[in-house]
């Protein structure tokens, strides 16, 4: 429905949503901002399907969960035009080719991830992963600090994490009572607007026609909140995480791998804020330091696949669930490949469960919102501390990279050269991340050939 209450000549029906959201899940490379820049750029901006500050304030709540924030934007809104299927199927196609790549590459990583060239190859990618991040902070910094008290905001949330070692829960929690606190009192700081700019940084306003879905258009019947729908909801989403997950106790064990896998991310779905580079040093903790299932540089050569394959960044726990699996499987067995892909999919099971349920759950009660600074305020503040985490989480990355053997070891100088031409063509000659990632592999690659002639 548009502003007139009838019908836009551009909406969309569910075939054709589909077929976009299956091509979605193959073309969304970047990360969480490439991905949201894609989604902006085709639904605001291209197909008009749903207005600037619906999407907005669609995507400030994502933000606000823990999980992927680009994969519950999608399923968002997927339900919202289409009800429950429609956000149910936008969700699904957005990760299933990445899960069906990633078990692809984590096999030739294991296969064939010591052949010199290629681990020569990752040895350049894993630079540009740093400048990546970094980058992610300032295209998402220029969409959400749009004044000084959101930079101001940012600025403490990075100094809090990287000093203080706060736990980011925590600084989510600070940030939305600081907004709810200054939304009342400097409402200005935290008006919404319509520009584009605050995504695709053109810095242009345009003149658009309605969207299908625009700033006014009455909530449709399904997007509305009762709690028929959310006991229903509860209970399916209960069903479909018990059921596996008993069945993985009673086939293996409650104390083996594949449990194991499904109860840690289950609880890093539930537990880490503010998308998927803020997950990532939960599971990096937690697949490396506790339970050991890869080491930390293969866990830097996860991201680095993350970074260029299509999907959602986080799909790196399908690379950990793999890893796990294959690796733990090695003796005595010729199936190794399908423990592999079993753990795979379990990691993936349990990370984009809750993401689903946050989504079909809240969304009601977030439609209900949209508009009023009440609301609004704390998100926006959420999503200005955010950007700090995400930079401190270039730097976390930074030390690992640059300083491969800890504190006190030797510093890879060639790392270092790497990032900064891979952080120039990111920033200076905005480069995109495919064409950084290539660049920064050949590099790599000829360090590892020229270091062989001179030996």
């Amino acid at each position: 429905m548009n502003l007139t209450g009838q019908k836009s000549e551009t909406a969309p029906s569910l075939g054709e949503a589909l077929k976009f959201w299956a091509k979605l899940g193959f073309i969304s490379f970047g990360g969480p901002a490439g991905q949201i820049a894609i989604l902006h750029e085709e639904l605001v901006e291209k197909r008009r399907w749903i207005s600037e500050r619906r999407f907005l304030h669609a995507l400030n709540y994502c933000m606000l969960l823990p999980g992927p924030e680009a994969q519950q934007l999608v399923t968002y809104i997927g339900w919202l035009m289409h009800r429950t299927w429609g956000g149910i199927l936008a969700g699904s196609l957005f990760v299933l080719p990445s899960l069906m790549i990633f078990i692809a590459l984590s096999w030739i990583y294991l296969t064939f991830g010591q052949v010199p060239w290629i681990a020569a190859i990752f040895f350049g990618i894993k630079p540009a992963v740093v400048a990546i991040v970094l980058h992610a902070a300032m295209r998402i910094g220029k969409r959400t600090l749009h004044n000084a008290l959101l930079r101001w905001i940012a600025v403490i949330s990075f100094l809090a994490i990287f000093i203080l070692n706060l736990a980011f829960p925590i600084i989510v929690i600070c940030a939305a009572l600081l907004g709810i606190w200054a939304g009342k009192r400097y409402p200005e700081y935290f008006q919404q607007t319509s520009s584009s700019s605050h995504i695709s940084g053109s810095g242009k306003e345009s003149v658009r026609s309605a969207a299908w879905i625009d700033d006014h258009t009455p909530t449709p019947e399904h997007a509305q909140f009762t709690s028929k729908k959310l006991m229903r909801h509860s209970l399916i989403t209960l069903l479909l995480f018990s059921l596996p997950f008993l069945g993985l106790v009673l086939l293996f064990g409650w104390k083996t791998l594949y449990p194991q896998i499904a109860w840690f991310f289950t609880k890093a779905a539930f537990l880490t804020f503010g998308g998927a580079y803020a997950v990532l040093p939960y599971v990096y903790q937690g697949a490396v330091d506790q339970f050991q299932w890869l080491s930390a540089g293969q866990m830097m050569d996860g991201l680095a696949l993350g970074e260029a394959t299509p999907g959602p960044l986080i799909m790196v726990v399908a690379f950990v669930g793999y890893l796990a699996g294959h690796i733990q499987h090695l003796i005595g067995h010729s199936t190794v490949f399908w423990f592999g892909v079993l753990g795979a999919c379990v990691a993936t099971w349990f990370t984009f469960l809750p993401s689903f349920f946050l989504v079909l759950v809240g969304g009601p009660l977030i439609e209900s919102t949209h508009g009023k600074l009440g609301f609004t305020a704390p998100l926006t503040a959420i999503s200005a501390a955010v950007v700090g985490v995400i930079a401190n989480l270039g730097l976390f990355f930074a030390y690992h990279v640059f300083i491969p053997s800890g504190l006190g070891g030797s510093i890879s100088w060639i790392s270092i050269v790497i990032c900064l031409f891979a952080g120039l063509a990111l920033f200076k000659f905005n480069k995109g991340t495919i064409t950084v990632l290539m660049g920064s592999a050949v590099a790599g690659l000829l360090s590892y050939l020229l270091s062989s002639l001179l030996i």
